[in-house]
């Protein structure tokens, strides 16, 4: 499946990082999507002539490893379930193709915004040694100190990020999703479904909206953070994502069942 996906994207044009420079959004409303492959395979198609995929040294498939972390008593994910508008996630993230690694974190306000900041770091390991950089950082954009955070789950997936021709948003299309909880031990992979998430500054037009109607996509919230931990611990709360965890489970088998 993931050459079928290669085999869209590269019909796409491509775009460079520097190209890309005049809109990283670090301020912006997120909308999340969750569809099947096959709805990837048809929307990577529709968006030929209108969008353009980001290519790094002849790469467009990109892959991302990410710690996430949280309290003892898992606040972080407690507030996302519960609903509270203004939360924060803080995360490691590495993007494997450069290696490079950033210790990020996420802030959304109750009109739906969210605000990133990072900075670089040598890996998820290494925070305690780099603590005379990483302590100022968190006290000055996080909510918790380096004391009060642990480890709590990894993910590894596969990325496309397509930019309209206007230059007015980005997607980003995540799959072969594969989590592991680091408390549990407990394993899972998504590779039938996929997270496609349009990131723009306010309510501008978006030409993919079109598409995302006449291909059934339906608009979904999806934390791979919530998820991934409501799929791996059954000790968490998971009564507010039951509606989301029961989507995945349908469009699995929905995309499980036109394979056969």
């Amino acid at each position: 499946m993931n050459e079928r996906i290669k085999e869209e994207a590269y019909k796409l044009p491509p775009i460079t990082l520097e190209e890309m420079s005049g809109i990283k959004l670090m301020n912006r409303t997120d909308t999340k999507y969750v569809a099947t492959i096959n709805q990837l395979l048809a929307f990577l198609k529709a968006v030929e002539g209108t969008y353009y995929i980001q290519e790094i040294d002849g790469i467009r498939l990109a892959s991302y490893h990410t710690t996430y972390f949280d309290t003892e008593d898992n606040e972080m994910y407690v507030m996302h379930h519960n609903g509270k508008l203004v939360r924060e996630k803080i995360r490691v993230r590495t993007y494997e193709d450069s290696q490079i690694t950033f210790l990020e974190v996420k802030n959304k306000n109750n009109h739906k915004r969210t605000n990133k900041k990072r900075i670089e770091v040598q890996a998820v390991d290494s925070l305690p040694a780099e603590q005379e950089r990483v302590r100022p950082f968190l006290g000055k954009h996080a909510w918790y100190t380096l004391d009060e955070i642990r480890p709590v789950i990894e993910n590894r997936f596969n990325r496309i990020t397509l930019v309209n021709f206007g230059k007015t948003e980005r997607l980003t299309i995540d799959f072969n999703l594969r989590f592991h909880n680091l408390l549990t031990d407990e394993h899972r992979k998504l590779e039938h479904v996929t997270i496609i998430e349009l990131k723009r500054d306010g309510n501008v037009p978006s030409p993919c909206l079109d598409i995302f109607r006449q291909l059934r996509i339906k608009r979904s919230g999806f934390s791979k953070y919530c998820m991934g931990c409501a799929l791996t611990n059954k000790g968490l709360k998971r009564n507010n994502f039951k509606e989301r965890l029961n989507l995945i489970s349908k469009l699995e088998n929905i995309q499980k069942n036109s394979t056969k």
